[in-house]
């Protein structure tokens, strides 16, 4: 069985334990992100998809798509670009950290590493503290990667 194919058995298991359904257009699209190592539009998920099945994918069907995927912590929308990436602990067992990400701001491409719940909790009192109220815990860094800095 290939990576992918495991990685999306698990989707649909964990759709499957919370009564959701991963459909094939859902897969699709899951798929496209899974394979992709940067962040992909909306727009850019209709182009993989329609360009790879044999299927017209409208772009509102895929917009529908992502918040479902979000929905089930299957993918993560990056706020700063509109972006999407799928998340990289989809096959794991375990419970993870507090999702945040490093984005390269020349090429697009994306990685995911966790912080400690007691990390975001000191960010979250010195935002407190500073008279603001923490809307959200994802963080996003504007880098550049190895390949683009050079």
């Amino acid at each position: 069985m290939s990576e992918l194919q495991n990685i999306l058995n698990h989707a649909e298991h964990r759709c499957r334990v919370h009564g959701s359904r991963l459909t094939e257009k859902r897969k699709k699209v899951l798929s496209g992100l899974l394979q992709s190592d940067r962040a992909l539009s909306a727009y850019e998920l209709v182009d993989y998809c329609n360009e790879n099945y044999d299927e017209n994918f409208a772009a509102m069907s895929v917009y529908r798509i992502l918040e479902f995927l979000e929905q089930e912590q299957l993918v993560h929308k990056l706020k700063l670009s509109n972006r999407f990436v799928a998340c990289v602990h989809i096959a794991c067992e375990h419970p993870h950290q507090i999702p945040q990400f490093v984005v390269c701001t020349d090429c697009r491409k994306v990685k995911e590493f966790s912080i400690s719940r007691s990390t975001m909790n000191s960010i979250k009192r010195q935002v407190e503290e500073s008279s603001f109220h923490l809307v959200s815990e994802q963080i996003e860094f504007n880098c550049l990667c190895d390949s683009c800095a050079v």
